[in-house]
């Protein structure tokens, strides 16, 4: 009897100190190569935008501009314009968000773990401003093997090559 109420009062234990943590900040405490104020991003940024790159929030399935452009050119980040993607590398998963199998070549695209709703993904942000872009799974195409799932309203389009 008493193990069982040792046992109980280490489960309650538990369970109110994790209760008690602080929420993960909203952004990486990384510094990026550009920085600028909330109150900056937020006069930049229209307000879908801000609450994506820079609140990680998503997008609805289907609703993005991008999940369904089929012209050529890049995809830069929509926070600092930085290229991320080519249309070269873009592909159709059905998710209804932008997909890619690979970054362009130097591409500034980081991945961090990301714990949030209860499992364990990888977060992809733009490695020079941090803003979220989507995150990115292991059952993409051929040459890589990955999917980039990414946010249409974290991204801008430059047709060209």
């Amino acid at each position: 009897m008493n193990r069982i109420v040792i046992l109980l009062a280490l489960v309650i234990t538990t369970t109110l100190n994790a209760c008690g943590q602080k929420p993960a900040t909203k952004q990486s405490m990384e510094t990026y190569p550009l920085q600028k104020t909330e109150a900056e991003w937020k006069a930049e940024l229209g307000p879908d935008a801000y609450r994506v790159l820079r609140e990680k929030g998503t997008e609805r399935a289907f609703t993005g501009a991008y999940h369904d452009n089929h012209d050529k050119g890049t995809y830069k980040c929509n926070g600092c314009h930085t290229p991320l993607f080519s249309s070269d590398q873009k592909f159709d998963s059905g998710t209804g968000w932008p997909s890619f199998f690979d970054v362009v070549k130097g591409g500034k695209v980081k991945s961090i773990v990301d714990k949030s709703h209860g499992m364990v993904r990888t977060e992809v942000v733009c490695g020079n401003c941090g803003g979220h872009l989507g995150h990115v799974f292991d059952d993409g195409p051929n040459p890589t093997g990955l999917r980039y799932c990414i946010n249409s309203v974290s991204l801008e389009f430059e047709k060209g090559k």
